[in-house]
């Protein structure tokens, strides 16, 4: 195999950074050159909503001096993301059209579940060591500028997510406006982290306790990595040892705690900031063990390019992480788990069965999967309402690895499964983001799910057999129940209209034994 190189590129909240990859052989990935340039979009974004005109300056040099070295490296192929302090800039598109026309380089803004599932894939690219780690109950807390992300795992699932406005350079931007002492910043952070640390206690950990936390962040990892080196297994510290370092932290001044964790002294109020954060979660979760692999989003980015180019063989999956997401909402909202899985067979099924039609590929059976366990989030709300209550609990809820737009698709094939179908021309204001082809994969899925719907409209799970073939323009579904299924069949009927105006093929139902 020839040897790829693959710059990833991180516009960060705090700094600019790029990584330069070397990929030779299956599952061999290489990191041979890192850059970081200190840039602090994040203050302007979070104090006034858009970046200075000095400071795009100074990012549009940086980025032209990270292409002269790409091109030094005759890399491959190369992406550049932007986080928070890009994405919650009020002006962005604009920002993003300056800097592409001045470096020749393209940003893509990630969405917060897009960024944080990066730097999930960053930790799991770490092989054994996160495996082993994730058997116990174990939670990652991602640490950004604008806010910080907690994902909790139970015997290698994933349970639970949430972002919290809890990012190390807005908490600063808050200590400044209260003119905080220095005797005051530690209580003032730990009462910010706690307000919010508690409420997602009651909500998602209430008597449970955490084993282990792993920490991502720019603030703590990269003196981990220092500390440590590339044994990432040996910086795995009880909460003991961590107890020492935020003494050292609190008792030294800052250029000594900049010597000795090898930093730049206007960074250390950040990094201390990261530190109480950090603590005030583990003695919340009663946690035993931090783990700081020093990875970044550099990594994860360099990781997803890997595993789309089948450079690398996935050791995790990651899919079963996004269903366990849907799972765990579905059950928050009091979703029924056996009409879930009786959805989610039947949409498989005749998913499958209409691959020469729908034109469909893995992610849109993904939306679809996701759009069955999540079909009747909404009657938590209403039982009236139920599409459209359905759709605002879907697009008010994190679902880790999904963008903006996909958590969006599979919100409007929920909404449409109860309410009446939107065409592209009638769908205005909050689906204005969504593109032509977006429209049409929310009609296939929906007309897939609606009549996956009927099937199972008493709620009884009486057609567990359900078997589809495609011959010539009709889709024949042939169930194998004894049960009266007359009100099932009532209900296909009517959905068999939407399905075969979107498809121009006729569902039909057979029953394999008659009542």
């Amino acid at each position: 195999m020839a040897v790829k190189t693959f710059a990833a590129i991180d516009v960060g909240s705090f700094e600019l950074s790029m990584k330069i990859f070397e990929f030779s052989g299956k599952n061999n990935m290489k990191e041979i050159d890192h850059m970081v340039k200190r840039l602090a979009l994040g203050s302007d974004t979070y104090a006034g909503g858009k970046i200075s005109l000095d400071k795009l300056e100074e990012l549009c040099r940086t980025l032209k001096e990270f292409s002269r070295i790409m091109k030094s490296y005759r890399v491959d192929a190369y992406r550049a993301y932007g986080t928070s302090a890009i994405r919650e800039t009020e002006n962005n598109a604009i920002i993003l059209d300056q800097i592409e026309q001045r470096t020749g380089i393209r940003i893509e803004v990630l969405s917060n579940s897009e960024q944080r599932f990066l730097d999930y894939k960053s930790v799991a690219s770490k092989g054994e060591v996160f495996r082993k780690i994730i058997e116990d109950k174990t939670a990652i807390v991602d640490i950004g500028g604008g806010s910080i992300q907690i994902s909790l795992f139970d015997n290698d699932t994933l349970t639970a997510t949430q972002n919290l406005k809890l990012g190390v350079l807005r908490v600063q931007e808050r200590l400044n406006h209260l003119n905080a002492k220095s005797a005051q910043t530690e209580r003032l952070i730990d009462e910010m982290a706690s307000a919010q640390l508690s409420t997602f206690k009651k909500l998602y950990l209430k008597d449970r306790t955490i084993k282990n936390i792993i920490v991502v962040d720019d603030y703590l990892s990269p003196w981990a990595v220092r500390r440590f080196g590339k044994d990432v297994g040996k910086a795995i510290v009880g909460i003991a040892e961590y107890e020492k370092t935020m003494e050292i932290m609190r008792t030294r001044s800052r250029s000594q705690v900049a010597a000795m964790m090898d930093v730049a002294e206007d960074k250390v109020p950040l990094v201390f900031i990261s530190a109480v954060i950090l603590r005030r979660t583990a003695l919340l979760m009663g946690a035993e063990n931090i783990w700081a692999p020093g990875v970044t989003l550099c990594d994860g980015i360099a990781y997803e390019y890997a595993e789309k180019n089948k450079l690398l063989t996935d050791e995790h999956d990651f899919e079963k992480d996004i269903v366990a997401c849907a799972v765990n909402i579905s059950k928050r909202y009091m979703g029924s788990r056996k009409r879930a899985e009786t959805l989610d067979d039947i949409t498989q099924t005749i998913f499958d069965s209409m691959k020469k039609i729908h034109g469909l590929g893995k992610r849109e059976k993904l939306y679809l999967r996701l759009a069955a366990i999540l079909h009747d989030c909404g009657k938590y709300i209403s039982m009236v309402n139920l599409g459209e209550d359905s759709y605002n609990i879907i697009m008010s809820t994190e679902i880790i690895g999904l963008s903006h737009i996909e958590r969006e698709i599979v919100a409007n094939v929920v909404r449409f499964n109860h309410s009446p179908f939107l065409y592209y021309g009638q769908m205005g204001g909050r689906e204005s983001m969504l593109s032509t082809e977006d429209y049409l994969v929310i009609a296939k899925l929906t007309a897939i799910l609606r009549l996956a719907n009927s099937l199972d409209r008493s709620h009884k799970q009486k057609l567990k057999g359900v078997k589809a073939q495609l011959k010539d323009n009709d889709l024949v579904l042939t169930v194998d129940t004894q049960e009266d299924i007359t009100l099932e069949r009532g209900f296909f009927e009517e959905r068999a209209e939407f399905f075969q105006e979107v498809f121009s093929v006729r569902p039909v139902l057979k029953q394999k034994k008659q009542f």
